[in-house]
């Protein structure tokens, strides 16, 4: 499923401001036309009669102060919007200011001053000069006027366009319409200045959502992680139908800063992928990760999310985005670890092992047994960096895979038994307690299955393995599943499981279980 680039709305509808002055701006020529009149001549009943019936000295009086008027308003309004505008820019993207200036409806507002400025001036200079038996004289009059009202009627939905255009939801959704046409005009265009352009809504969505993390507006980076995803998405709707040049990467990507120091190799397997646009992104997000780690934790999850549902809803008919979107998993896991941020690569594991599910119920066993070999190996590494919860977790995403593949009478079942029993392998001769309990707990909550099931032969795997294992740690270890009987966790996680709780129906298969551990 798509996501949405904003999860609200910050603009009110403009229409109800516009229907608001124009029913106001109505009602007062009403009124003023039912009582000014010249000898009896109504500018509505009669506007010839009033004009010809005009006062010269009246009129040249009310144009030369209109004139002020819309000058000094039109001096008001660009110093407020280019304050605005400059504020705007610092705070989140200099493309703010570019925009603004090619929004049509800027160059048609103050284009419309400037014109009203101008007739008022030159209405000034030429009004004594109408000659005597003209038909409409002055009739300059009523078109100043008529401009200056409009002008001026416009002056406050125009200062609420420029606030809602520049509040930075605006601003993402404008770079991300903005990056999508650039890829439809390449079907019909020059690509590589598509490329160029796409390239460059890409780089300002990171911009916008680095200033955002830097400025505490963690809403406005998860915003823009949201607009980068949904080009994704949009992009995937017409991938088929873009032609063989928009796929190769061309000197303008390679001058880039995500593919200028990327080998030979490299660059002709993005090539032969068709995956440049994806791989722009997810080394955007993996250098918001960067940033995000251990700091914006919401921004990083979000990260995580976003790519799972890349990898399960488009991956699922594209094996090389599938295998892009493990790559930024393990190179997400990699920076949390080094940043020793547990909690995140905690849950970025988790959406990770969501992915392999997805691929387990394809029948894809290749990519399931690679994401659980990633996961023994991240969580190895992780504890010879002094993180070993994420062993613990490492060892639950691996059994809920198991059991995935178990119900799914998968192929699969014994190959992934093996990697949760190599686990600990590098560690099992260590003296420290608490590196190996969240492991052996694991197995022994996967062998209550087996046992469940009757699968004797693979039951006897996992008491192999736990035959070096204290009999004394593993009783602790079942005195705690025992005990335990809420499968949520008891503080507020992003997991929200409980890895120490045991379903009931499998409680029982403990002593079963232990009476061969004891008779070993």
């Amino acid at each position: 499923m798509r996501p949405r680039v904003s999860q609200y709305s910050d603009r009110p509808p403009l229409t109800s401001a516009l229907i608001g002055f124009g029913a106001l701006a109505l009602t007062s020529l009403v009124l003023w036309s039912l009582t000014a009149s010249l000898g009896g001549a109504s500018i509505l009943t009669d506007p010839g009669g009033w004009l010809r019936m005009l006062d010269d000295s009246t009129a040249l009086g009310a144009v030369s102060n209109a004139a002020e008027v819309v000058a000094a308003v039109l001096a008001i309004a660009i110093t407020v919007v280019a304050i605005v505008v400059e504020l705007a820019a610092n705070r989140y993207s200099h493309l703010i200011t570019k925009l603004f200036v090619r929004e049509p409806v800027n160059q048609f507002v103050l284009g419309l001053f400037l014109i009203t400025t101008i007739q008022c001036v030159w209405t000034t200079v030429t009004f004594t000069g109408v000659e005597a038996g003209a038909t409409l004289p002055h009739a300059g009059f009523i078109i100043t006027f008529a401009l200056v009202t409009v002008s001026l009627l416009a002056l406050l939905p125009y200062i609420y366009f420029v606030f809602t255009f520049l509040s930075p939801i605006s601003v993402i959704e404008k770079i991300c319409a903005n990056g999508f046409d650039a890829i439809e005009r390449a079907r019909s265009h020059k690509v590589e200045p598509a490329q160029r352009m796409v390239q460059g809504a890409i780089d300002e969505l990171q911009d916008v959502s680095r200033g955002a993390i830097e400025q505490g507006d963690r809403s406005i980076a998860m915003t823009a992680v949201n607009a980068m995803t949904a080009l994704v998405y949009d992009y995937a709707g017409i991938r088929s139908s873009m032609p063989e040049g928009w796929f190769r990467v061309s000197d303008t990507l390679l001058r880039d800063a995500d593919f200028v120091a990327l080998t030979p190799d490299s660059i002709a397997a993005i090539e032969h992928q068709k995956i440049w646009l994806e791989t722009k992104i997810f080394r955007q997000f993996l250098s918001l990760m960067s940033q995000c780690a251990g700091d914006a934790r919401d921004v990083a999850n979000l990260i995580g999310i976003n790519t799972g549902r890349i990898a399960k809803d488009l991956g699922c008919d594209d094996r090389d985005l599938t295998m892009l979107c493990m790559r930024a998993f393990n190179s997400y896991l990699r920076t949390t670890i080094n940043a020793r941020d547990l909690r995140t690569a905690y849950y970025i594991m988790d959406q990770y092992r969501d992915v392999a599910e997805q691929l387990l119920d394809q029948k894809q066993d290749d990519l399931v047994l690679e994401i659980a070999g990633f996961f023994r190996e991240y969580g190895q590494i992780a504890h010879r960096a002094g993180l070993s919860f994420l062993l613990d977790a490492a060892a639950y995403d691996i059994v809920q895979l198991i059991e995935r593949a178990v119900a799914a009478d998968s192929e699969t079942v014994d190959r992934l038994l093996s990697v949760l029993l190599e686990l600990d392998q590098e560690i099992k001769e260590e003296s420290q307690e608490v590196s190996l309990l969240g492991v052996r707990r694991s197995q022994i909550q996967l062998a209550t299955l087996f046992l469940q099931l009757g699968q004797e032969q693979r039951v006897q795997r996992i008491v192999n393995d736990l035959k070096g294992e204290r009999i004394a740690r593993l009783s602790r270890l079942r005195e705690a599943l025992e005990a335990e009987d809420r499968p949520q966790f008891w503080e507020l996680t992003d997991r929200g499981a409980n890895f120490s709780y045991l379903p009931p129906e499998r409680r029982k298969f403990l002593g079963p279980l232990f009476e061969r551990l004891q008779s070993r």
